[in-house]
């Protein structure tokens, strides 16, 4: 069976309650929430009934308990997920009511970057291995693991999927190109914002970015471009098509993106049209930014339909 694994790093979020508390004003705070791109992305892609697993670590502490949990609940295969001395990452996040982000991050020489390849991987004979560029750029070691793992998955026939999701926080200097070059000789689908794809590129236009990337990777078969509340485009070697975004009160746009890959992916895994996972994935981002917290948004096939249907009324 066909199954969607990720590597990567899981935290706890800890959240201003409403927009515009900085973070150097003395004021309140809510969570922990279990978070980190990865596991949004996996819990999500559970919640649609996929084969999932996670690969990662937490320490043996209430936070670690917190996201495990939450994980093992959605249906999530933890038996990758390492127990490990220290403290759990964690992840501080305040708002702008611009809807622009500010974290401040507490992860380096924890748990969620100590975690090694895992010793004989049994896994499915196929499927999609994930990666975020955001856990790429957190540690040199935890990288070279993560590498390792995706060659691991790509030997058992597994295809490659990455979501650039580039953190400035986490960047320290190191060229963007250099250290994605590894996932995206390997990458069959690729999911970027549109400055990200145009950095990736060093192109000015989305058409010309997708022309350089697919000329310069013979693995890459599918770029959707994900435009916030422009939708999204769907580019193939053949083919574009833009698509519509869901009209969706936000309340937390955390996560969105991340929902929106395991959307896009558990169609594809499925057979569906390209149409079907831009829909779906739209679908999930959209009904993960209308609760608050990283990963809170009631997702289900059903409520993924219903959102769908919404978009023709």
């Amino acid at each position: 069976m066909a199954e969607i694994w990720t590597m990567g790093e899981l935290l706890v979020e800890i959240m201003r309650p409403e927009a515009d508390i900085p973070f150097d004003r003395t004021d309140r705070f809510l969570g922990p929430f279990p978070s980190g791109a990865p596991a949004i992305f996996i819990d999500t892609a559970a919640k649609l009934g996929m084969k999932s697993g996670m690969i990662g670590g937490v320490g043996d502490d209430g936070f670690g308990l917190n996201v495990t949990r939450r994980l093992k609940e959605d249906g999530v295969d933890c038996r990758y997920i390492q127990t490990l001395e220290g403290t759990t990452g964690v992840a501080f996040i305040t708002y702008s009511s611009d809807g622009s982000r500010e974290y401040i991050f507490h992860l380096a020489k924890t748990p969620a970057v100590g975690v090694k390849m895992p010793e004989n991987l049994e896994v499915g004979d196929s499927g999609f291995f994930h990666l975020m560029g955001c856990s790429l750029f957190m540690d040199p070691d935890f990288t070279k693991e993560i590498l390792a793992t995706m060659k691991a998955f790509v030997a058992k026939g597994y295809r490659v999927s990455f979501d650039p999701n580039i953190r400035t926080e986490l960047l320290k200097g190191n060229a963007i190109e250099k250290v994605v070059a590894p996932v995206l000789e390997n990458c069959s689908v690729l999911l970027p914002g549109k400055g990200e794809l145009l950095a990736l590129s060093g192109k000015e236009t989305v058409e010309a970015a997708a022309e350089y990337l697919f000329n310069k990777h013979e693995n890459l078969s599918i770029i959707a471009v994900k435009l916030g509340k422009e939708g999204c485009q769907v580019i193939t070697r053949e083919h574009s098509e833009s698509f519509m975004a869901v009209k969706i009160e936000e309340i937390d746009p955390t996560g969105a993106g991340d929902c929106f890959d395991a959307g896009f992916l558990s169609v594809l895994l499925d057979g569906g049209t390209l149409e079907e996972a831009a829909l779906t994935g739209a679908a999930a981002g959209a009904l993960n930014v209308h609760a608050f917290g990283p990963m809170e948004g009631d997702i289900n096939r059903q409520n993924i339909a219903c959102v769908i249907a919404s978009i023709y009324e």
